[in-house]
């Protein structure tokens, strides 16, 4: 490697590679390694490989001051972040560069499919467009070189994008979409759907993007989850400030101080007993399995034996399970409990009885 970077020249290419880099957003994984690294550099055909991160530069002298940068930047958990440096044949993006007429030609496809009152581009089926297949033009969005075209067509034409719809195109992968969010930052409604997205790792490549609309019904993705709450949380995750998934409104998310809970009044009690009967009625709750949930653990999805969980929910019912693992964490009173008692009746009764002389009997 040291003998490759002596004897390269300009115009070589090398090979960036970022373990793990996944799991950092792209913008501030490149801002990192500018940084510190001592020579500007321009990354080429930034991507995703499974849960790497990869992109090219050209030149020995870049590659050299790459190298130096490793072990140098810190993630959040004040882990060292690798970065391996190797010599490279010429990106595949840069191989099949669109040449200037079949960009001007794309570019006028693009054009027709922008609707300018709504700042909307419609790509859906893209490379079936009768323009483009007329010229036997083959634009696969799949492929990043084209991606990479049509992107930057966007930054060029339409920096005020806010709406993109990429329906029907036959993705499986995002890597080439991961620019839109310095080409497009201002996209707000993203379509992804009836594409071939089969993990949500993907979405995280462009999770850069302040969506508030994304659709992705359609995609195997959508299959992965057990139930719709935990659907919905995945992409709140990923997009917090999203409004809309699938054409669907989502509600509210309701955040409670932990520090400052709200105590739920308990509702109007109908018929108020003796305080005997109060503490009969205490000492039933303190012995009843209520209680054995409380000391084992207040989420029934953790408890551990099984037969409790059985005994304490209709382990059928997924879509409730779901539904409760989304709430907030709750506190438990058990003054806060009202119990409704029906009939009454004693046992045993001693009434005293006064005698026609006023003495008791």
């Amino acid at each position: 490697m040291e003998k490759n970077m002596q004897d390269g020249a300009l115009g070589c290419w090398f090979k960036i590679t970022i373990p793990h880099g996944v799991k950092y957003d792209k913008t501030w994984l490149m801002n990192s390694i500018q940084s510190h690294c001592s020579v500007p550099f321009t990354p080429v055909d930034f991507h995703y490989v499974k849960n790497r991160a990869r992109f090219f530069v050209q030149d020995a002298d870049t590659a050299s001051a790459l190298k130096d940068v490793k072990h140098k930047i810190f993630n959040d958990e004040n882990q060292k972040i690798s970065i391996f440096v190797s010599p490279s044949a010429v990106p595949y993006s840069m191989q099949n560069k669109l040449k200037p007429e079949q960009m001007e030609q794309l570019k006028l496809t693009i054009n027709k499919r922008y609707d300018v009152s709504q700042q909307a581009l419609d790509l859906q089926k893209l490379r079936f467009d009768p323009d483009l297949v007329g010229r036997d033009m083959d634009i696969i969005l799949n492929r990043r070189n084209c991606m990479a075209a049509t992107l930057q067509i966007i930054e060029m034409n339409f920096p005020e994008l806010l709406s993109l719809n990429l329906r029907n195109n036959k993705l499986h992968r995002l890597d080439g979409l991961s620019h839109i969010i310095e080409k497009a930052p201002k996209v707000k409604i993203l379509n992804l759907s009836k594409n071939e997205l089969k993990s949500t790792w993907e979405l995280s490549k462009v999770k850069g993007l302040k969506l508030e609309e994304l659709w992705l019904e359609g995609n195997p993705l959508c299959r992965t989850f057990p139930g719709q709450s935990a659907y919905i949380s995945a992409m709140r995750d990923r997009f917090p400030e999203l409004l809309r998934l699938d054409g669907q409104e989502l509600t509210s998310l309701t955040i409670i101080d932990a520090e400052t809970p709200e105590i739920i009044k308990p509702c109007k009690e109908s018929y108020k007993g003796s305080e005997s009967l109060k503490s009969l009625v205490l000492q039933f709750l303190l012995q009843s399995g209520l209680c054995e949930y409380f000391k084992d653990s207040r989420n029934m999805k953790k408890v551990k034996d099984p037969d409790m969980r059985v005994q304490m929910l209709k382990h059928t019912k997924h879509e409730i399970v779901d539904s409760l693992s989304v709430l907030p964490k709750t506190q438990h009173d058990l003054n806060s409990y009202v119990v409704d008692l029906c009939v009454q009746t004693v046992s045993t009764c001693f009434l005293p009885q006064a005698s026609p002389e006023g003495q008791s009997r």
